[in-house]
């Protein structure tokens, strides 16, 4: 079985975001399995391949060729600029774009989708048939695990921490007034967080814009940390008393697992994928709750005991089996 799995991701901006980390781990494992020739591209397709897998969707950008003369597949792995056109408008040329895609993507063997909320998202906004999609769940890397951390930022001894980017669905403005009112050390990390080069007054920006007025006059209680490096990001989850995700929408939340594998206790929105990524193993973000685990060193153990255990349901293994499985099953109703 050949497969041409396309690397566009890993050579641009997303190389350090979701989508980045997903085809390099991905391809990672799935070249351990010897029923599998995988066949990396940036622009042209290899010749003599069976299927062709797109990684990758942006629904305002062109993400796979508009003539397809093979069987491809498409990682969608969410459509969240379109449940929130005011905070991620398009533009004419985008929204010209995911007309395309849109009627581009009937015409696909099928869409991978991490979430079973991703999928409803993808079957509300698109004609896509449910047969054609397939969820399979991403994980933390087995790097993410409880350790004894040093604490090299020189960080607060007891801090909220957050992982990932400031688009307006991540609702950071709310943990920072959070933190603020309680007087709690929050710990940001993220490339995003301490970006300079964007344009302050785009709509899709003023999340970005808000949360750094906020660092700049609150800079002894709010920590920027930027973009950090996995074995850094393993320590932090370690160092943090709380990790906490409010967000308004997610196609998964990676950092919500790999804070569970180093059994760092979870507070989250619960919405879009969260709920059923951590199945109990978190508790819902709130004020009063945040408090809760704040102040009671027995609730936080438990948390982590239980993170400890939803974590382990995931693994890229099972995530690149899942994906070989479909392959095949693709190849099987596609013959060349």
């Amino acid at each position: 079985m050949k497969i041409a799995i396309n690397t566009g991701s890993l050579s641009s901006a997303s190389q350090n975001r979701g989508i980045g980390f997903y085809t390099s781990r991905l391809i990672a494992e799935l070249q351990n399995n010897p029923s599998l020739q995988l066949i990396k591209f940036e622009k042209k397709i290899p010749a003599g391949v069976d299927l062709v897998h797109y990684p990758g969707f942006n629904p305002f950008q062109f993400s796979f060729p508009l003539i397809n003369t093979l069987p491809f597949l498409v990682t969608i792995h969410d459509l969240i600029p379109l449940k929130f056109p005011t905070h991620f408008p398009p533009g004419i040329k985008g929204k010209l774009r995911w007309l395309i895609q849109r009627g581009l993507l009937l015409s696909a063997a099928g869409i991978i989708t991490d979430s079973q909320s991703s999928q409803k998202d993808i079957l509300d906004l698109t004609e896509i048939s449910p047969a054609k999609i397939h969820v399979i769940y991403l994980a933390a890397d087995k790097v993410f695990k409880p350790i004894k951390p040093i604490n090299k930022f020189s960080l607060p001894d007891k801090f909220v921490l957050y992982v990932g980017d400031v688009n307006y669905n991540k609702n950071l403005p709310l943990l920072i007034q959070a933190c603020l009112e309680n007087n709690y050390p929050l710990v940001l990390a993220g490339k995003q967080i301490v970006a300079t080069d964007y344009d302050r007054n785009h709509p899709e920006n003023q999340a970005l814009v808000k949360v750094q007025s906020l660092i700049q006059t609150n800079p002894k209680k709010i920590i920027p940390l930027g973009f950090l490096p996995t074995q850094d990001l393993v320590m932090l989850y370690n160092l943090a008393a709380v990790y906490a995700q409010p967000s308004l929408a997610e196609g998964f939340g990676l950092p919500v697992l790999e804070a569970m594998a180093c059994g760092c206790p979870v507070l989250t929105s619960q919405a879009g994928s969260l709920l059923e990524i951590c199945e109990g193993a978190d508790i819902k973000f709130s004020l009063k709750n945040l408090k809760r685990c704040w102040q009671s060193p027995s609730l936080r153990l438990k948390m982590s005991k239980q993170g400890l255990i939803q974590a382990a349901k995931f693994s890229w293994q099972k995530t690149a089996q899942q994906t070989f499985l479909i392959y095949e099953k693709t190849i099987q109703k596609n013959p060349g």
